[in-house]
């Protein structure tokens, strides 16, 4: 199989592997980033890909060791912290250290003000989440059904947006 005609193989796949993407990460941009990272594999270990075997059986162990792999990862760095006060945890995780201090701080104050204003049931499961916690995790801690995590964390995500509207780009 020459390179033209693997990478046109794994371009027509790609379509069928974000279902089971967003099946593993339950989250639409990590499914994606998934997806992209499966394809960046496959293309760069196209020499591993051994021809007459199942091209799409290959991708889809790609993908799952991938995501193990990041799962495991994440796992490395630690518990994500939990706090009987969420907003700790701004201070405690890296990714929100913005380059402009200024606006990072202002948007830190912002976001902490909407924080404070949702009800706790809301405040806590969007926190444990945001952080890291999968939802049966976050269901198992706080002693609450599955169902129930996902609809506050939905409602706290609607209410955030309406509170934010200045950082939310679809308004």
């Amino acid at each position: 199989m020459t390179a033209l005609e693997f990478t046109s193989e794994v371009q027509q796949l790609s379509s069928s592997l974000k279902p089971a993407a967003l099946q593993l990460t339950r989250h639409p941009e990590e499914a994606q980033d998934l997806v992209q990272e499966t394809l960046l594999k496959a293309l760069t270990n196209r020499d591993k890909f051994k021809a007459g075997t199942n091209l799409k059986a290959w991708m889809y162990t790609i993908m799952r060791n991938s995501f193990i792999n990041n799962y495991h990862r994440l796992g490395r760095r630690g518990r994500p912290l939990v706090s009987d006060d969420p907003l700790v945890l701004f201070s405690a995780d890296q990714r929100f250290i913005a380059q402009n201090a200024a606006a990072g701080a202002f948007i830190l104050q912002d976001v902490r003000q909407a924080m404070r204003r949702l009800h706790q049931d809301f405040r806590r499961p969007f926190w444990m989440y945001f952080t890291g916690y999968k939802y049966l995790e976050i269901a198992d801690k706080l002693q609450i059904p599955v169902g129930t995590v996902k609809n506050r964390i939905h409602l706290a995500r609607k209410e955030l947006k309406q509170m934010l509207p200045v950082y939310n780009p679809a308004c």
